[in-house]
């Protein structure tokens, strides 16, 4: 299910929508499509004689959550529209999505938002139960992912693009978040 999830910008938005909106009342029609859907998932996981039937769920299944992320980011624009201005903790991860490639450090995010780094920590403590810093490298280990997982990109070319000093950084930075060096990740994810 993860795996065909949209990108992180679009879960974590999800995830603040869904903390504030717990229920979302469908309209006729996307009522119809959710359960279309469903249906066919169900019927494609129920052929156990096809060949390919772990692809065509896998298939079936991401049109799935992507229709039901398309009802979702509706919900969630109209939301948007109806505070055009934002929270501070939404303005705090619209900066994180944009500069995280770049900038790892609550100091800059804070100074940003003219607020302390203190109390940009508090507001995102008690927005989300996350610090800020837990924010920032939430979406810089997405986005570190998707550089690994391109194994046309060396890993100074990520080192760069993620904006380290030095590759011996970039290597201890890899695995304080993923637990693993860039080159065992990589190997990992080759033998799957």
């Amino acid at each position: 299910m993860s795996r065909n999830n949209p990108d992180i910008g679009w879960g974590i938005k999800g995830f603040l929508f869904s903390q504030e909106n717990p229920v979302v009342h469908l309209s006729e029609r996307d009522s119809g499509r959710c359960l279309d859907s469903f249906r066919l998932l169900e019927g494609r996981h129920s052929d156990g004689r096809h060949r390919f039937r772990n692809e065509t769920v896998n298939l079936q299944l991401q049109m799935f959550v992507m229709d039901m992320w398309d009802i979702f980011s509706k919900e969630m624009e109209k939301r948007s529209i109806n505070n055009q201005k934002g929270s501070l903790f939404e303005r705090f991860l619209q900066l994180v999505q944009e500069h995280c490639m770049e900038e790892r450090e609550v100091d800059y995010y804070a100074s940003q938002l003219c607020i302390t780094p203190k109390y940009l920590t508090e507001v995102c403590k008690k927005n989300s139960g996350k610090t800020a810093l837990e924010w920032i490298q939430n979406y810089t280990t997405q986005r570190l992912i998707i550089l690994l997982d391109n194994n046309k990109l060396s890993f100074t070319e990520i080192a760069d693009t993620l904006n380290f000093s030095s590759q011996s950084f970039f290597s201890r930075y890899v695995r304080k978040v993923l637990g693993v060096s860039p080159s065992e990740y990589r190997q990992r994810m080759a033998d799957l």
